[in-house]
């Protein structure tokens, strides 16, 4: 771990994906963000490296087997289909459900939770934005990076990958933002004294839809798109 400080907190996660849990218990963004250095982060939040250093080290000495399975050396098409089954078909159905308790809550609670309609709002982007995103991945992106690892498409194509992969990478940094902006208007997702079940629902929803995006977007940015421009 001599030069953990230095190394990309993207990267720390795709090597050992049992340490994504130390990232998400102080908020440090492994996904959108993985590209930056464990130092920088640590700078930006005014945590002490050398704290986060050792819970690193002592996440990586204990047997896990309730972690992600190490995507790094995994055949493309696995990683494709496991995005496809774990978050795809995750968000198809969490997001029209999350969207009608949100809608609820405003409508019931808005009054006295005026910050709510924020939270619909932003959600609602969110939504829709996915769902464009979902489609590009499903109808264009991932059977070409199929068909590459196939051999139907020269190595060569992979380059070609680059404008699409661009624009997905624009599109999680977006959704990245948005998430942001809902941890930032829930209280990081706290409901509040007066919240009925479907208000505290909806928050406990929205925070398990984080979870899933970060997961979702750290195997995209950091593995999948990496390796697909390479051609393997």
């Amino acid at each position: 771990m001599e030069n953990l400080l230095e190394t990309p907190v993207g990267q720390l996660v795709v090597e050992k994906p049992s340490r994504a849990r130390i990232f998400q218990r102080h908020k440090i963004d492994f996904c959108c963000g993985g590209g930056r250095s464990l130092n920088v982060v640590c700078a930006e939040k005014n945590i002490d490296p050398q704290t986060i250093k050792a819970e690193l080290a002592d996440q990586d000495s204990r047997e896990d087997t309730n972690s992600e399975p190490d995507w790094s050396n995994a055949k493309l098409s696995a990683l494709v289909d496991n995005i496809l089954a774990q978050h795809h078909d995750y968000l198809k159905n969490a997001l029209p459900h999350l969207g009608e308790m949100a809608e609820k809550v405003y409508r019931v609670h808005g009054e006295h939770h005026p910050e709510m309609l924020d939270v619909l709002q932003t959600f609602s982007g969110l939504y829709a934005e996915l769902d464009s995103h979902m489609y590009k991945e499903e109808n264009i992106l991932f059977p070409a990076v199929k068909r590459i690892e196939q051999g139907s498409l020269p190595a060569e194509a992979a380059a070609q990958l680059f404008g699409p992969i661009s624009v997905m990478e624009q599109e999680h940094e977006s959704a990245g933002q948005a998430l942001l902006k809902l941890r930032e208007l829930t209280n990081d997702y706290t409901p509040p004294a007066d919240a009925c079940n479907t208000f505290r629902g909806l928050f406990a929803g929205l925070e398990e839809l984080e979870r899933d995006l970060h997961w979702h977007i750290h195997k995209e940015n950091n593995i999948l798109f990496p390796r697909a421009l390479r051609g393997k």
